[in-house]
């Protein structure tokens, strides 16, 4: 079966002719998630009055669980940490040190008003940016995210490696991927991960895969990828309040 998601026309997603590189902050400490939704509201609110350019934030947030608008209570199974009501799209998943989390600002009325491309266009960046270390990244059309097959687990495992959750606000986004790079991946125990049981499916990281990935690797890997997705990106600027 065709997945939908992949048959779309990615390049309608280019930054409109004319309009500012998008910013680009890398977080040097990690991040409470209390004060990143704060910082994603208010920049939201800039962008939709047209007061600030497009952003890219990349951080880290301290070891938390985070809800979204469909998680349920029953997929937190022993939470060791802190949860928080997210708003964003999904279920239930671990934020922590060594995963790569990427909040994307970007203004889809001026690019292309449609949340299921927008999502298509997020895997497509991540799939891009697991290619640049030899992993191959996969859609699923029953699952949101990136999978890897794990046929050394056995017929028919796999292992998601990136998640994605998004929210919309006057048509600029917020909110937007975690790729695990080297996070505790027992963690991930405590709760049922964005909703998926089957225990084919699991939770994975670069490092698990046995590549000796750092996150700054990763971070010129995903500035890479998105320029190809989704247009050019400004120098990177040092933290401040966004």
């Amino acid at each position: 079966m065709v997945n939908d998601r992949q048959s779309l026309d990615l390049t309608t997603f280019a930054r409109p002719s004319g309009d500012k590189a998008v910013e680009w902050r890398i977080a040097d400490r990690p991040v409470p998630y209390p004060d990143s939704l704060a910082a994603m509201d208010a920049r939201v609110a800039a962008i939709a009055d047209g007061a600030a350019p497009e952003l890219v934030w990349l951080l880290e947030h301290p070891p938390l669980y985070t809800s979204g608008t469909s998680g349920k209570a029953g997929d937190l199974l022993d939470p060791r940490f802190p949860t928080f009501q997210s708003g964003r799209g999904g279920q239930v998943t671990y934020h922590g040190p060594g995963q790569r989390v990427a909040y994307v600002m970007l203004d889809l009325k001026r690019r292309r008003p449609d949340v299921r491309a927008y999502v298509a266009s997020l895997e497509e960046w991540i799939i891009r940016t697991l290619a640049a270390f030899n992993v191959r990244g996969e859609r699923r059309e029953d699952r949101v995210g990136v999978w890897v097959k794990r046929p050394d687990k056995g017929p028919g495992f796999e292992d998601k490696i990136a998640a994605i959750g998004v929210r919309l606000r006057r048509w600029v986004s917020f909110h937007g991927i975690a790729i695990n790079v080297e996070p505790d991946l027992s963690h991930f125990q405590a709760i049922v991960p964005c909703g998926v049981i089957d225990p084919r499916y699991g939770v994975t990281s670069l490092v698990d895969l046995g590549l000796p990935v750092t996150m700054a690797d990763v971070d010129i890997a995903l500035r890479q990828a998105f320029s190809e997705v989704f247009g050019d990106t400004a120098a990177r600027l040092p933290e401040a309040t966004l």
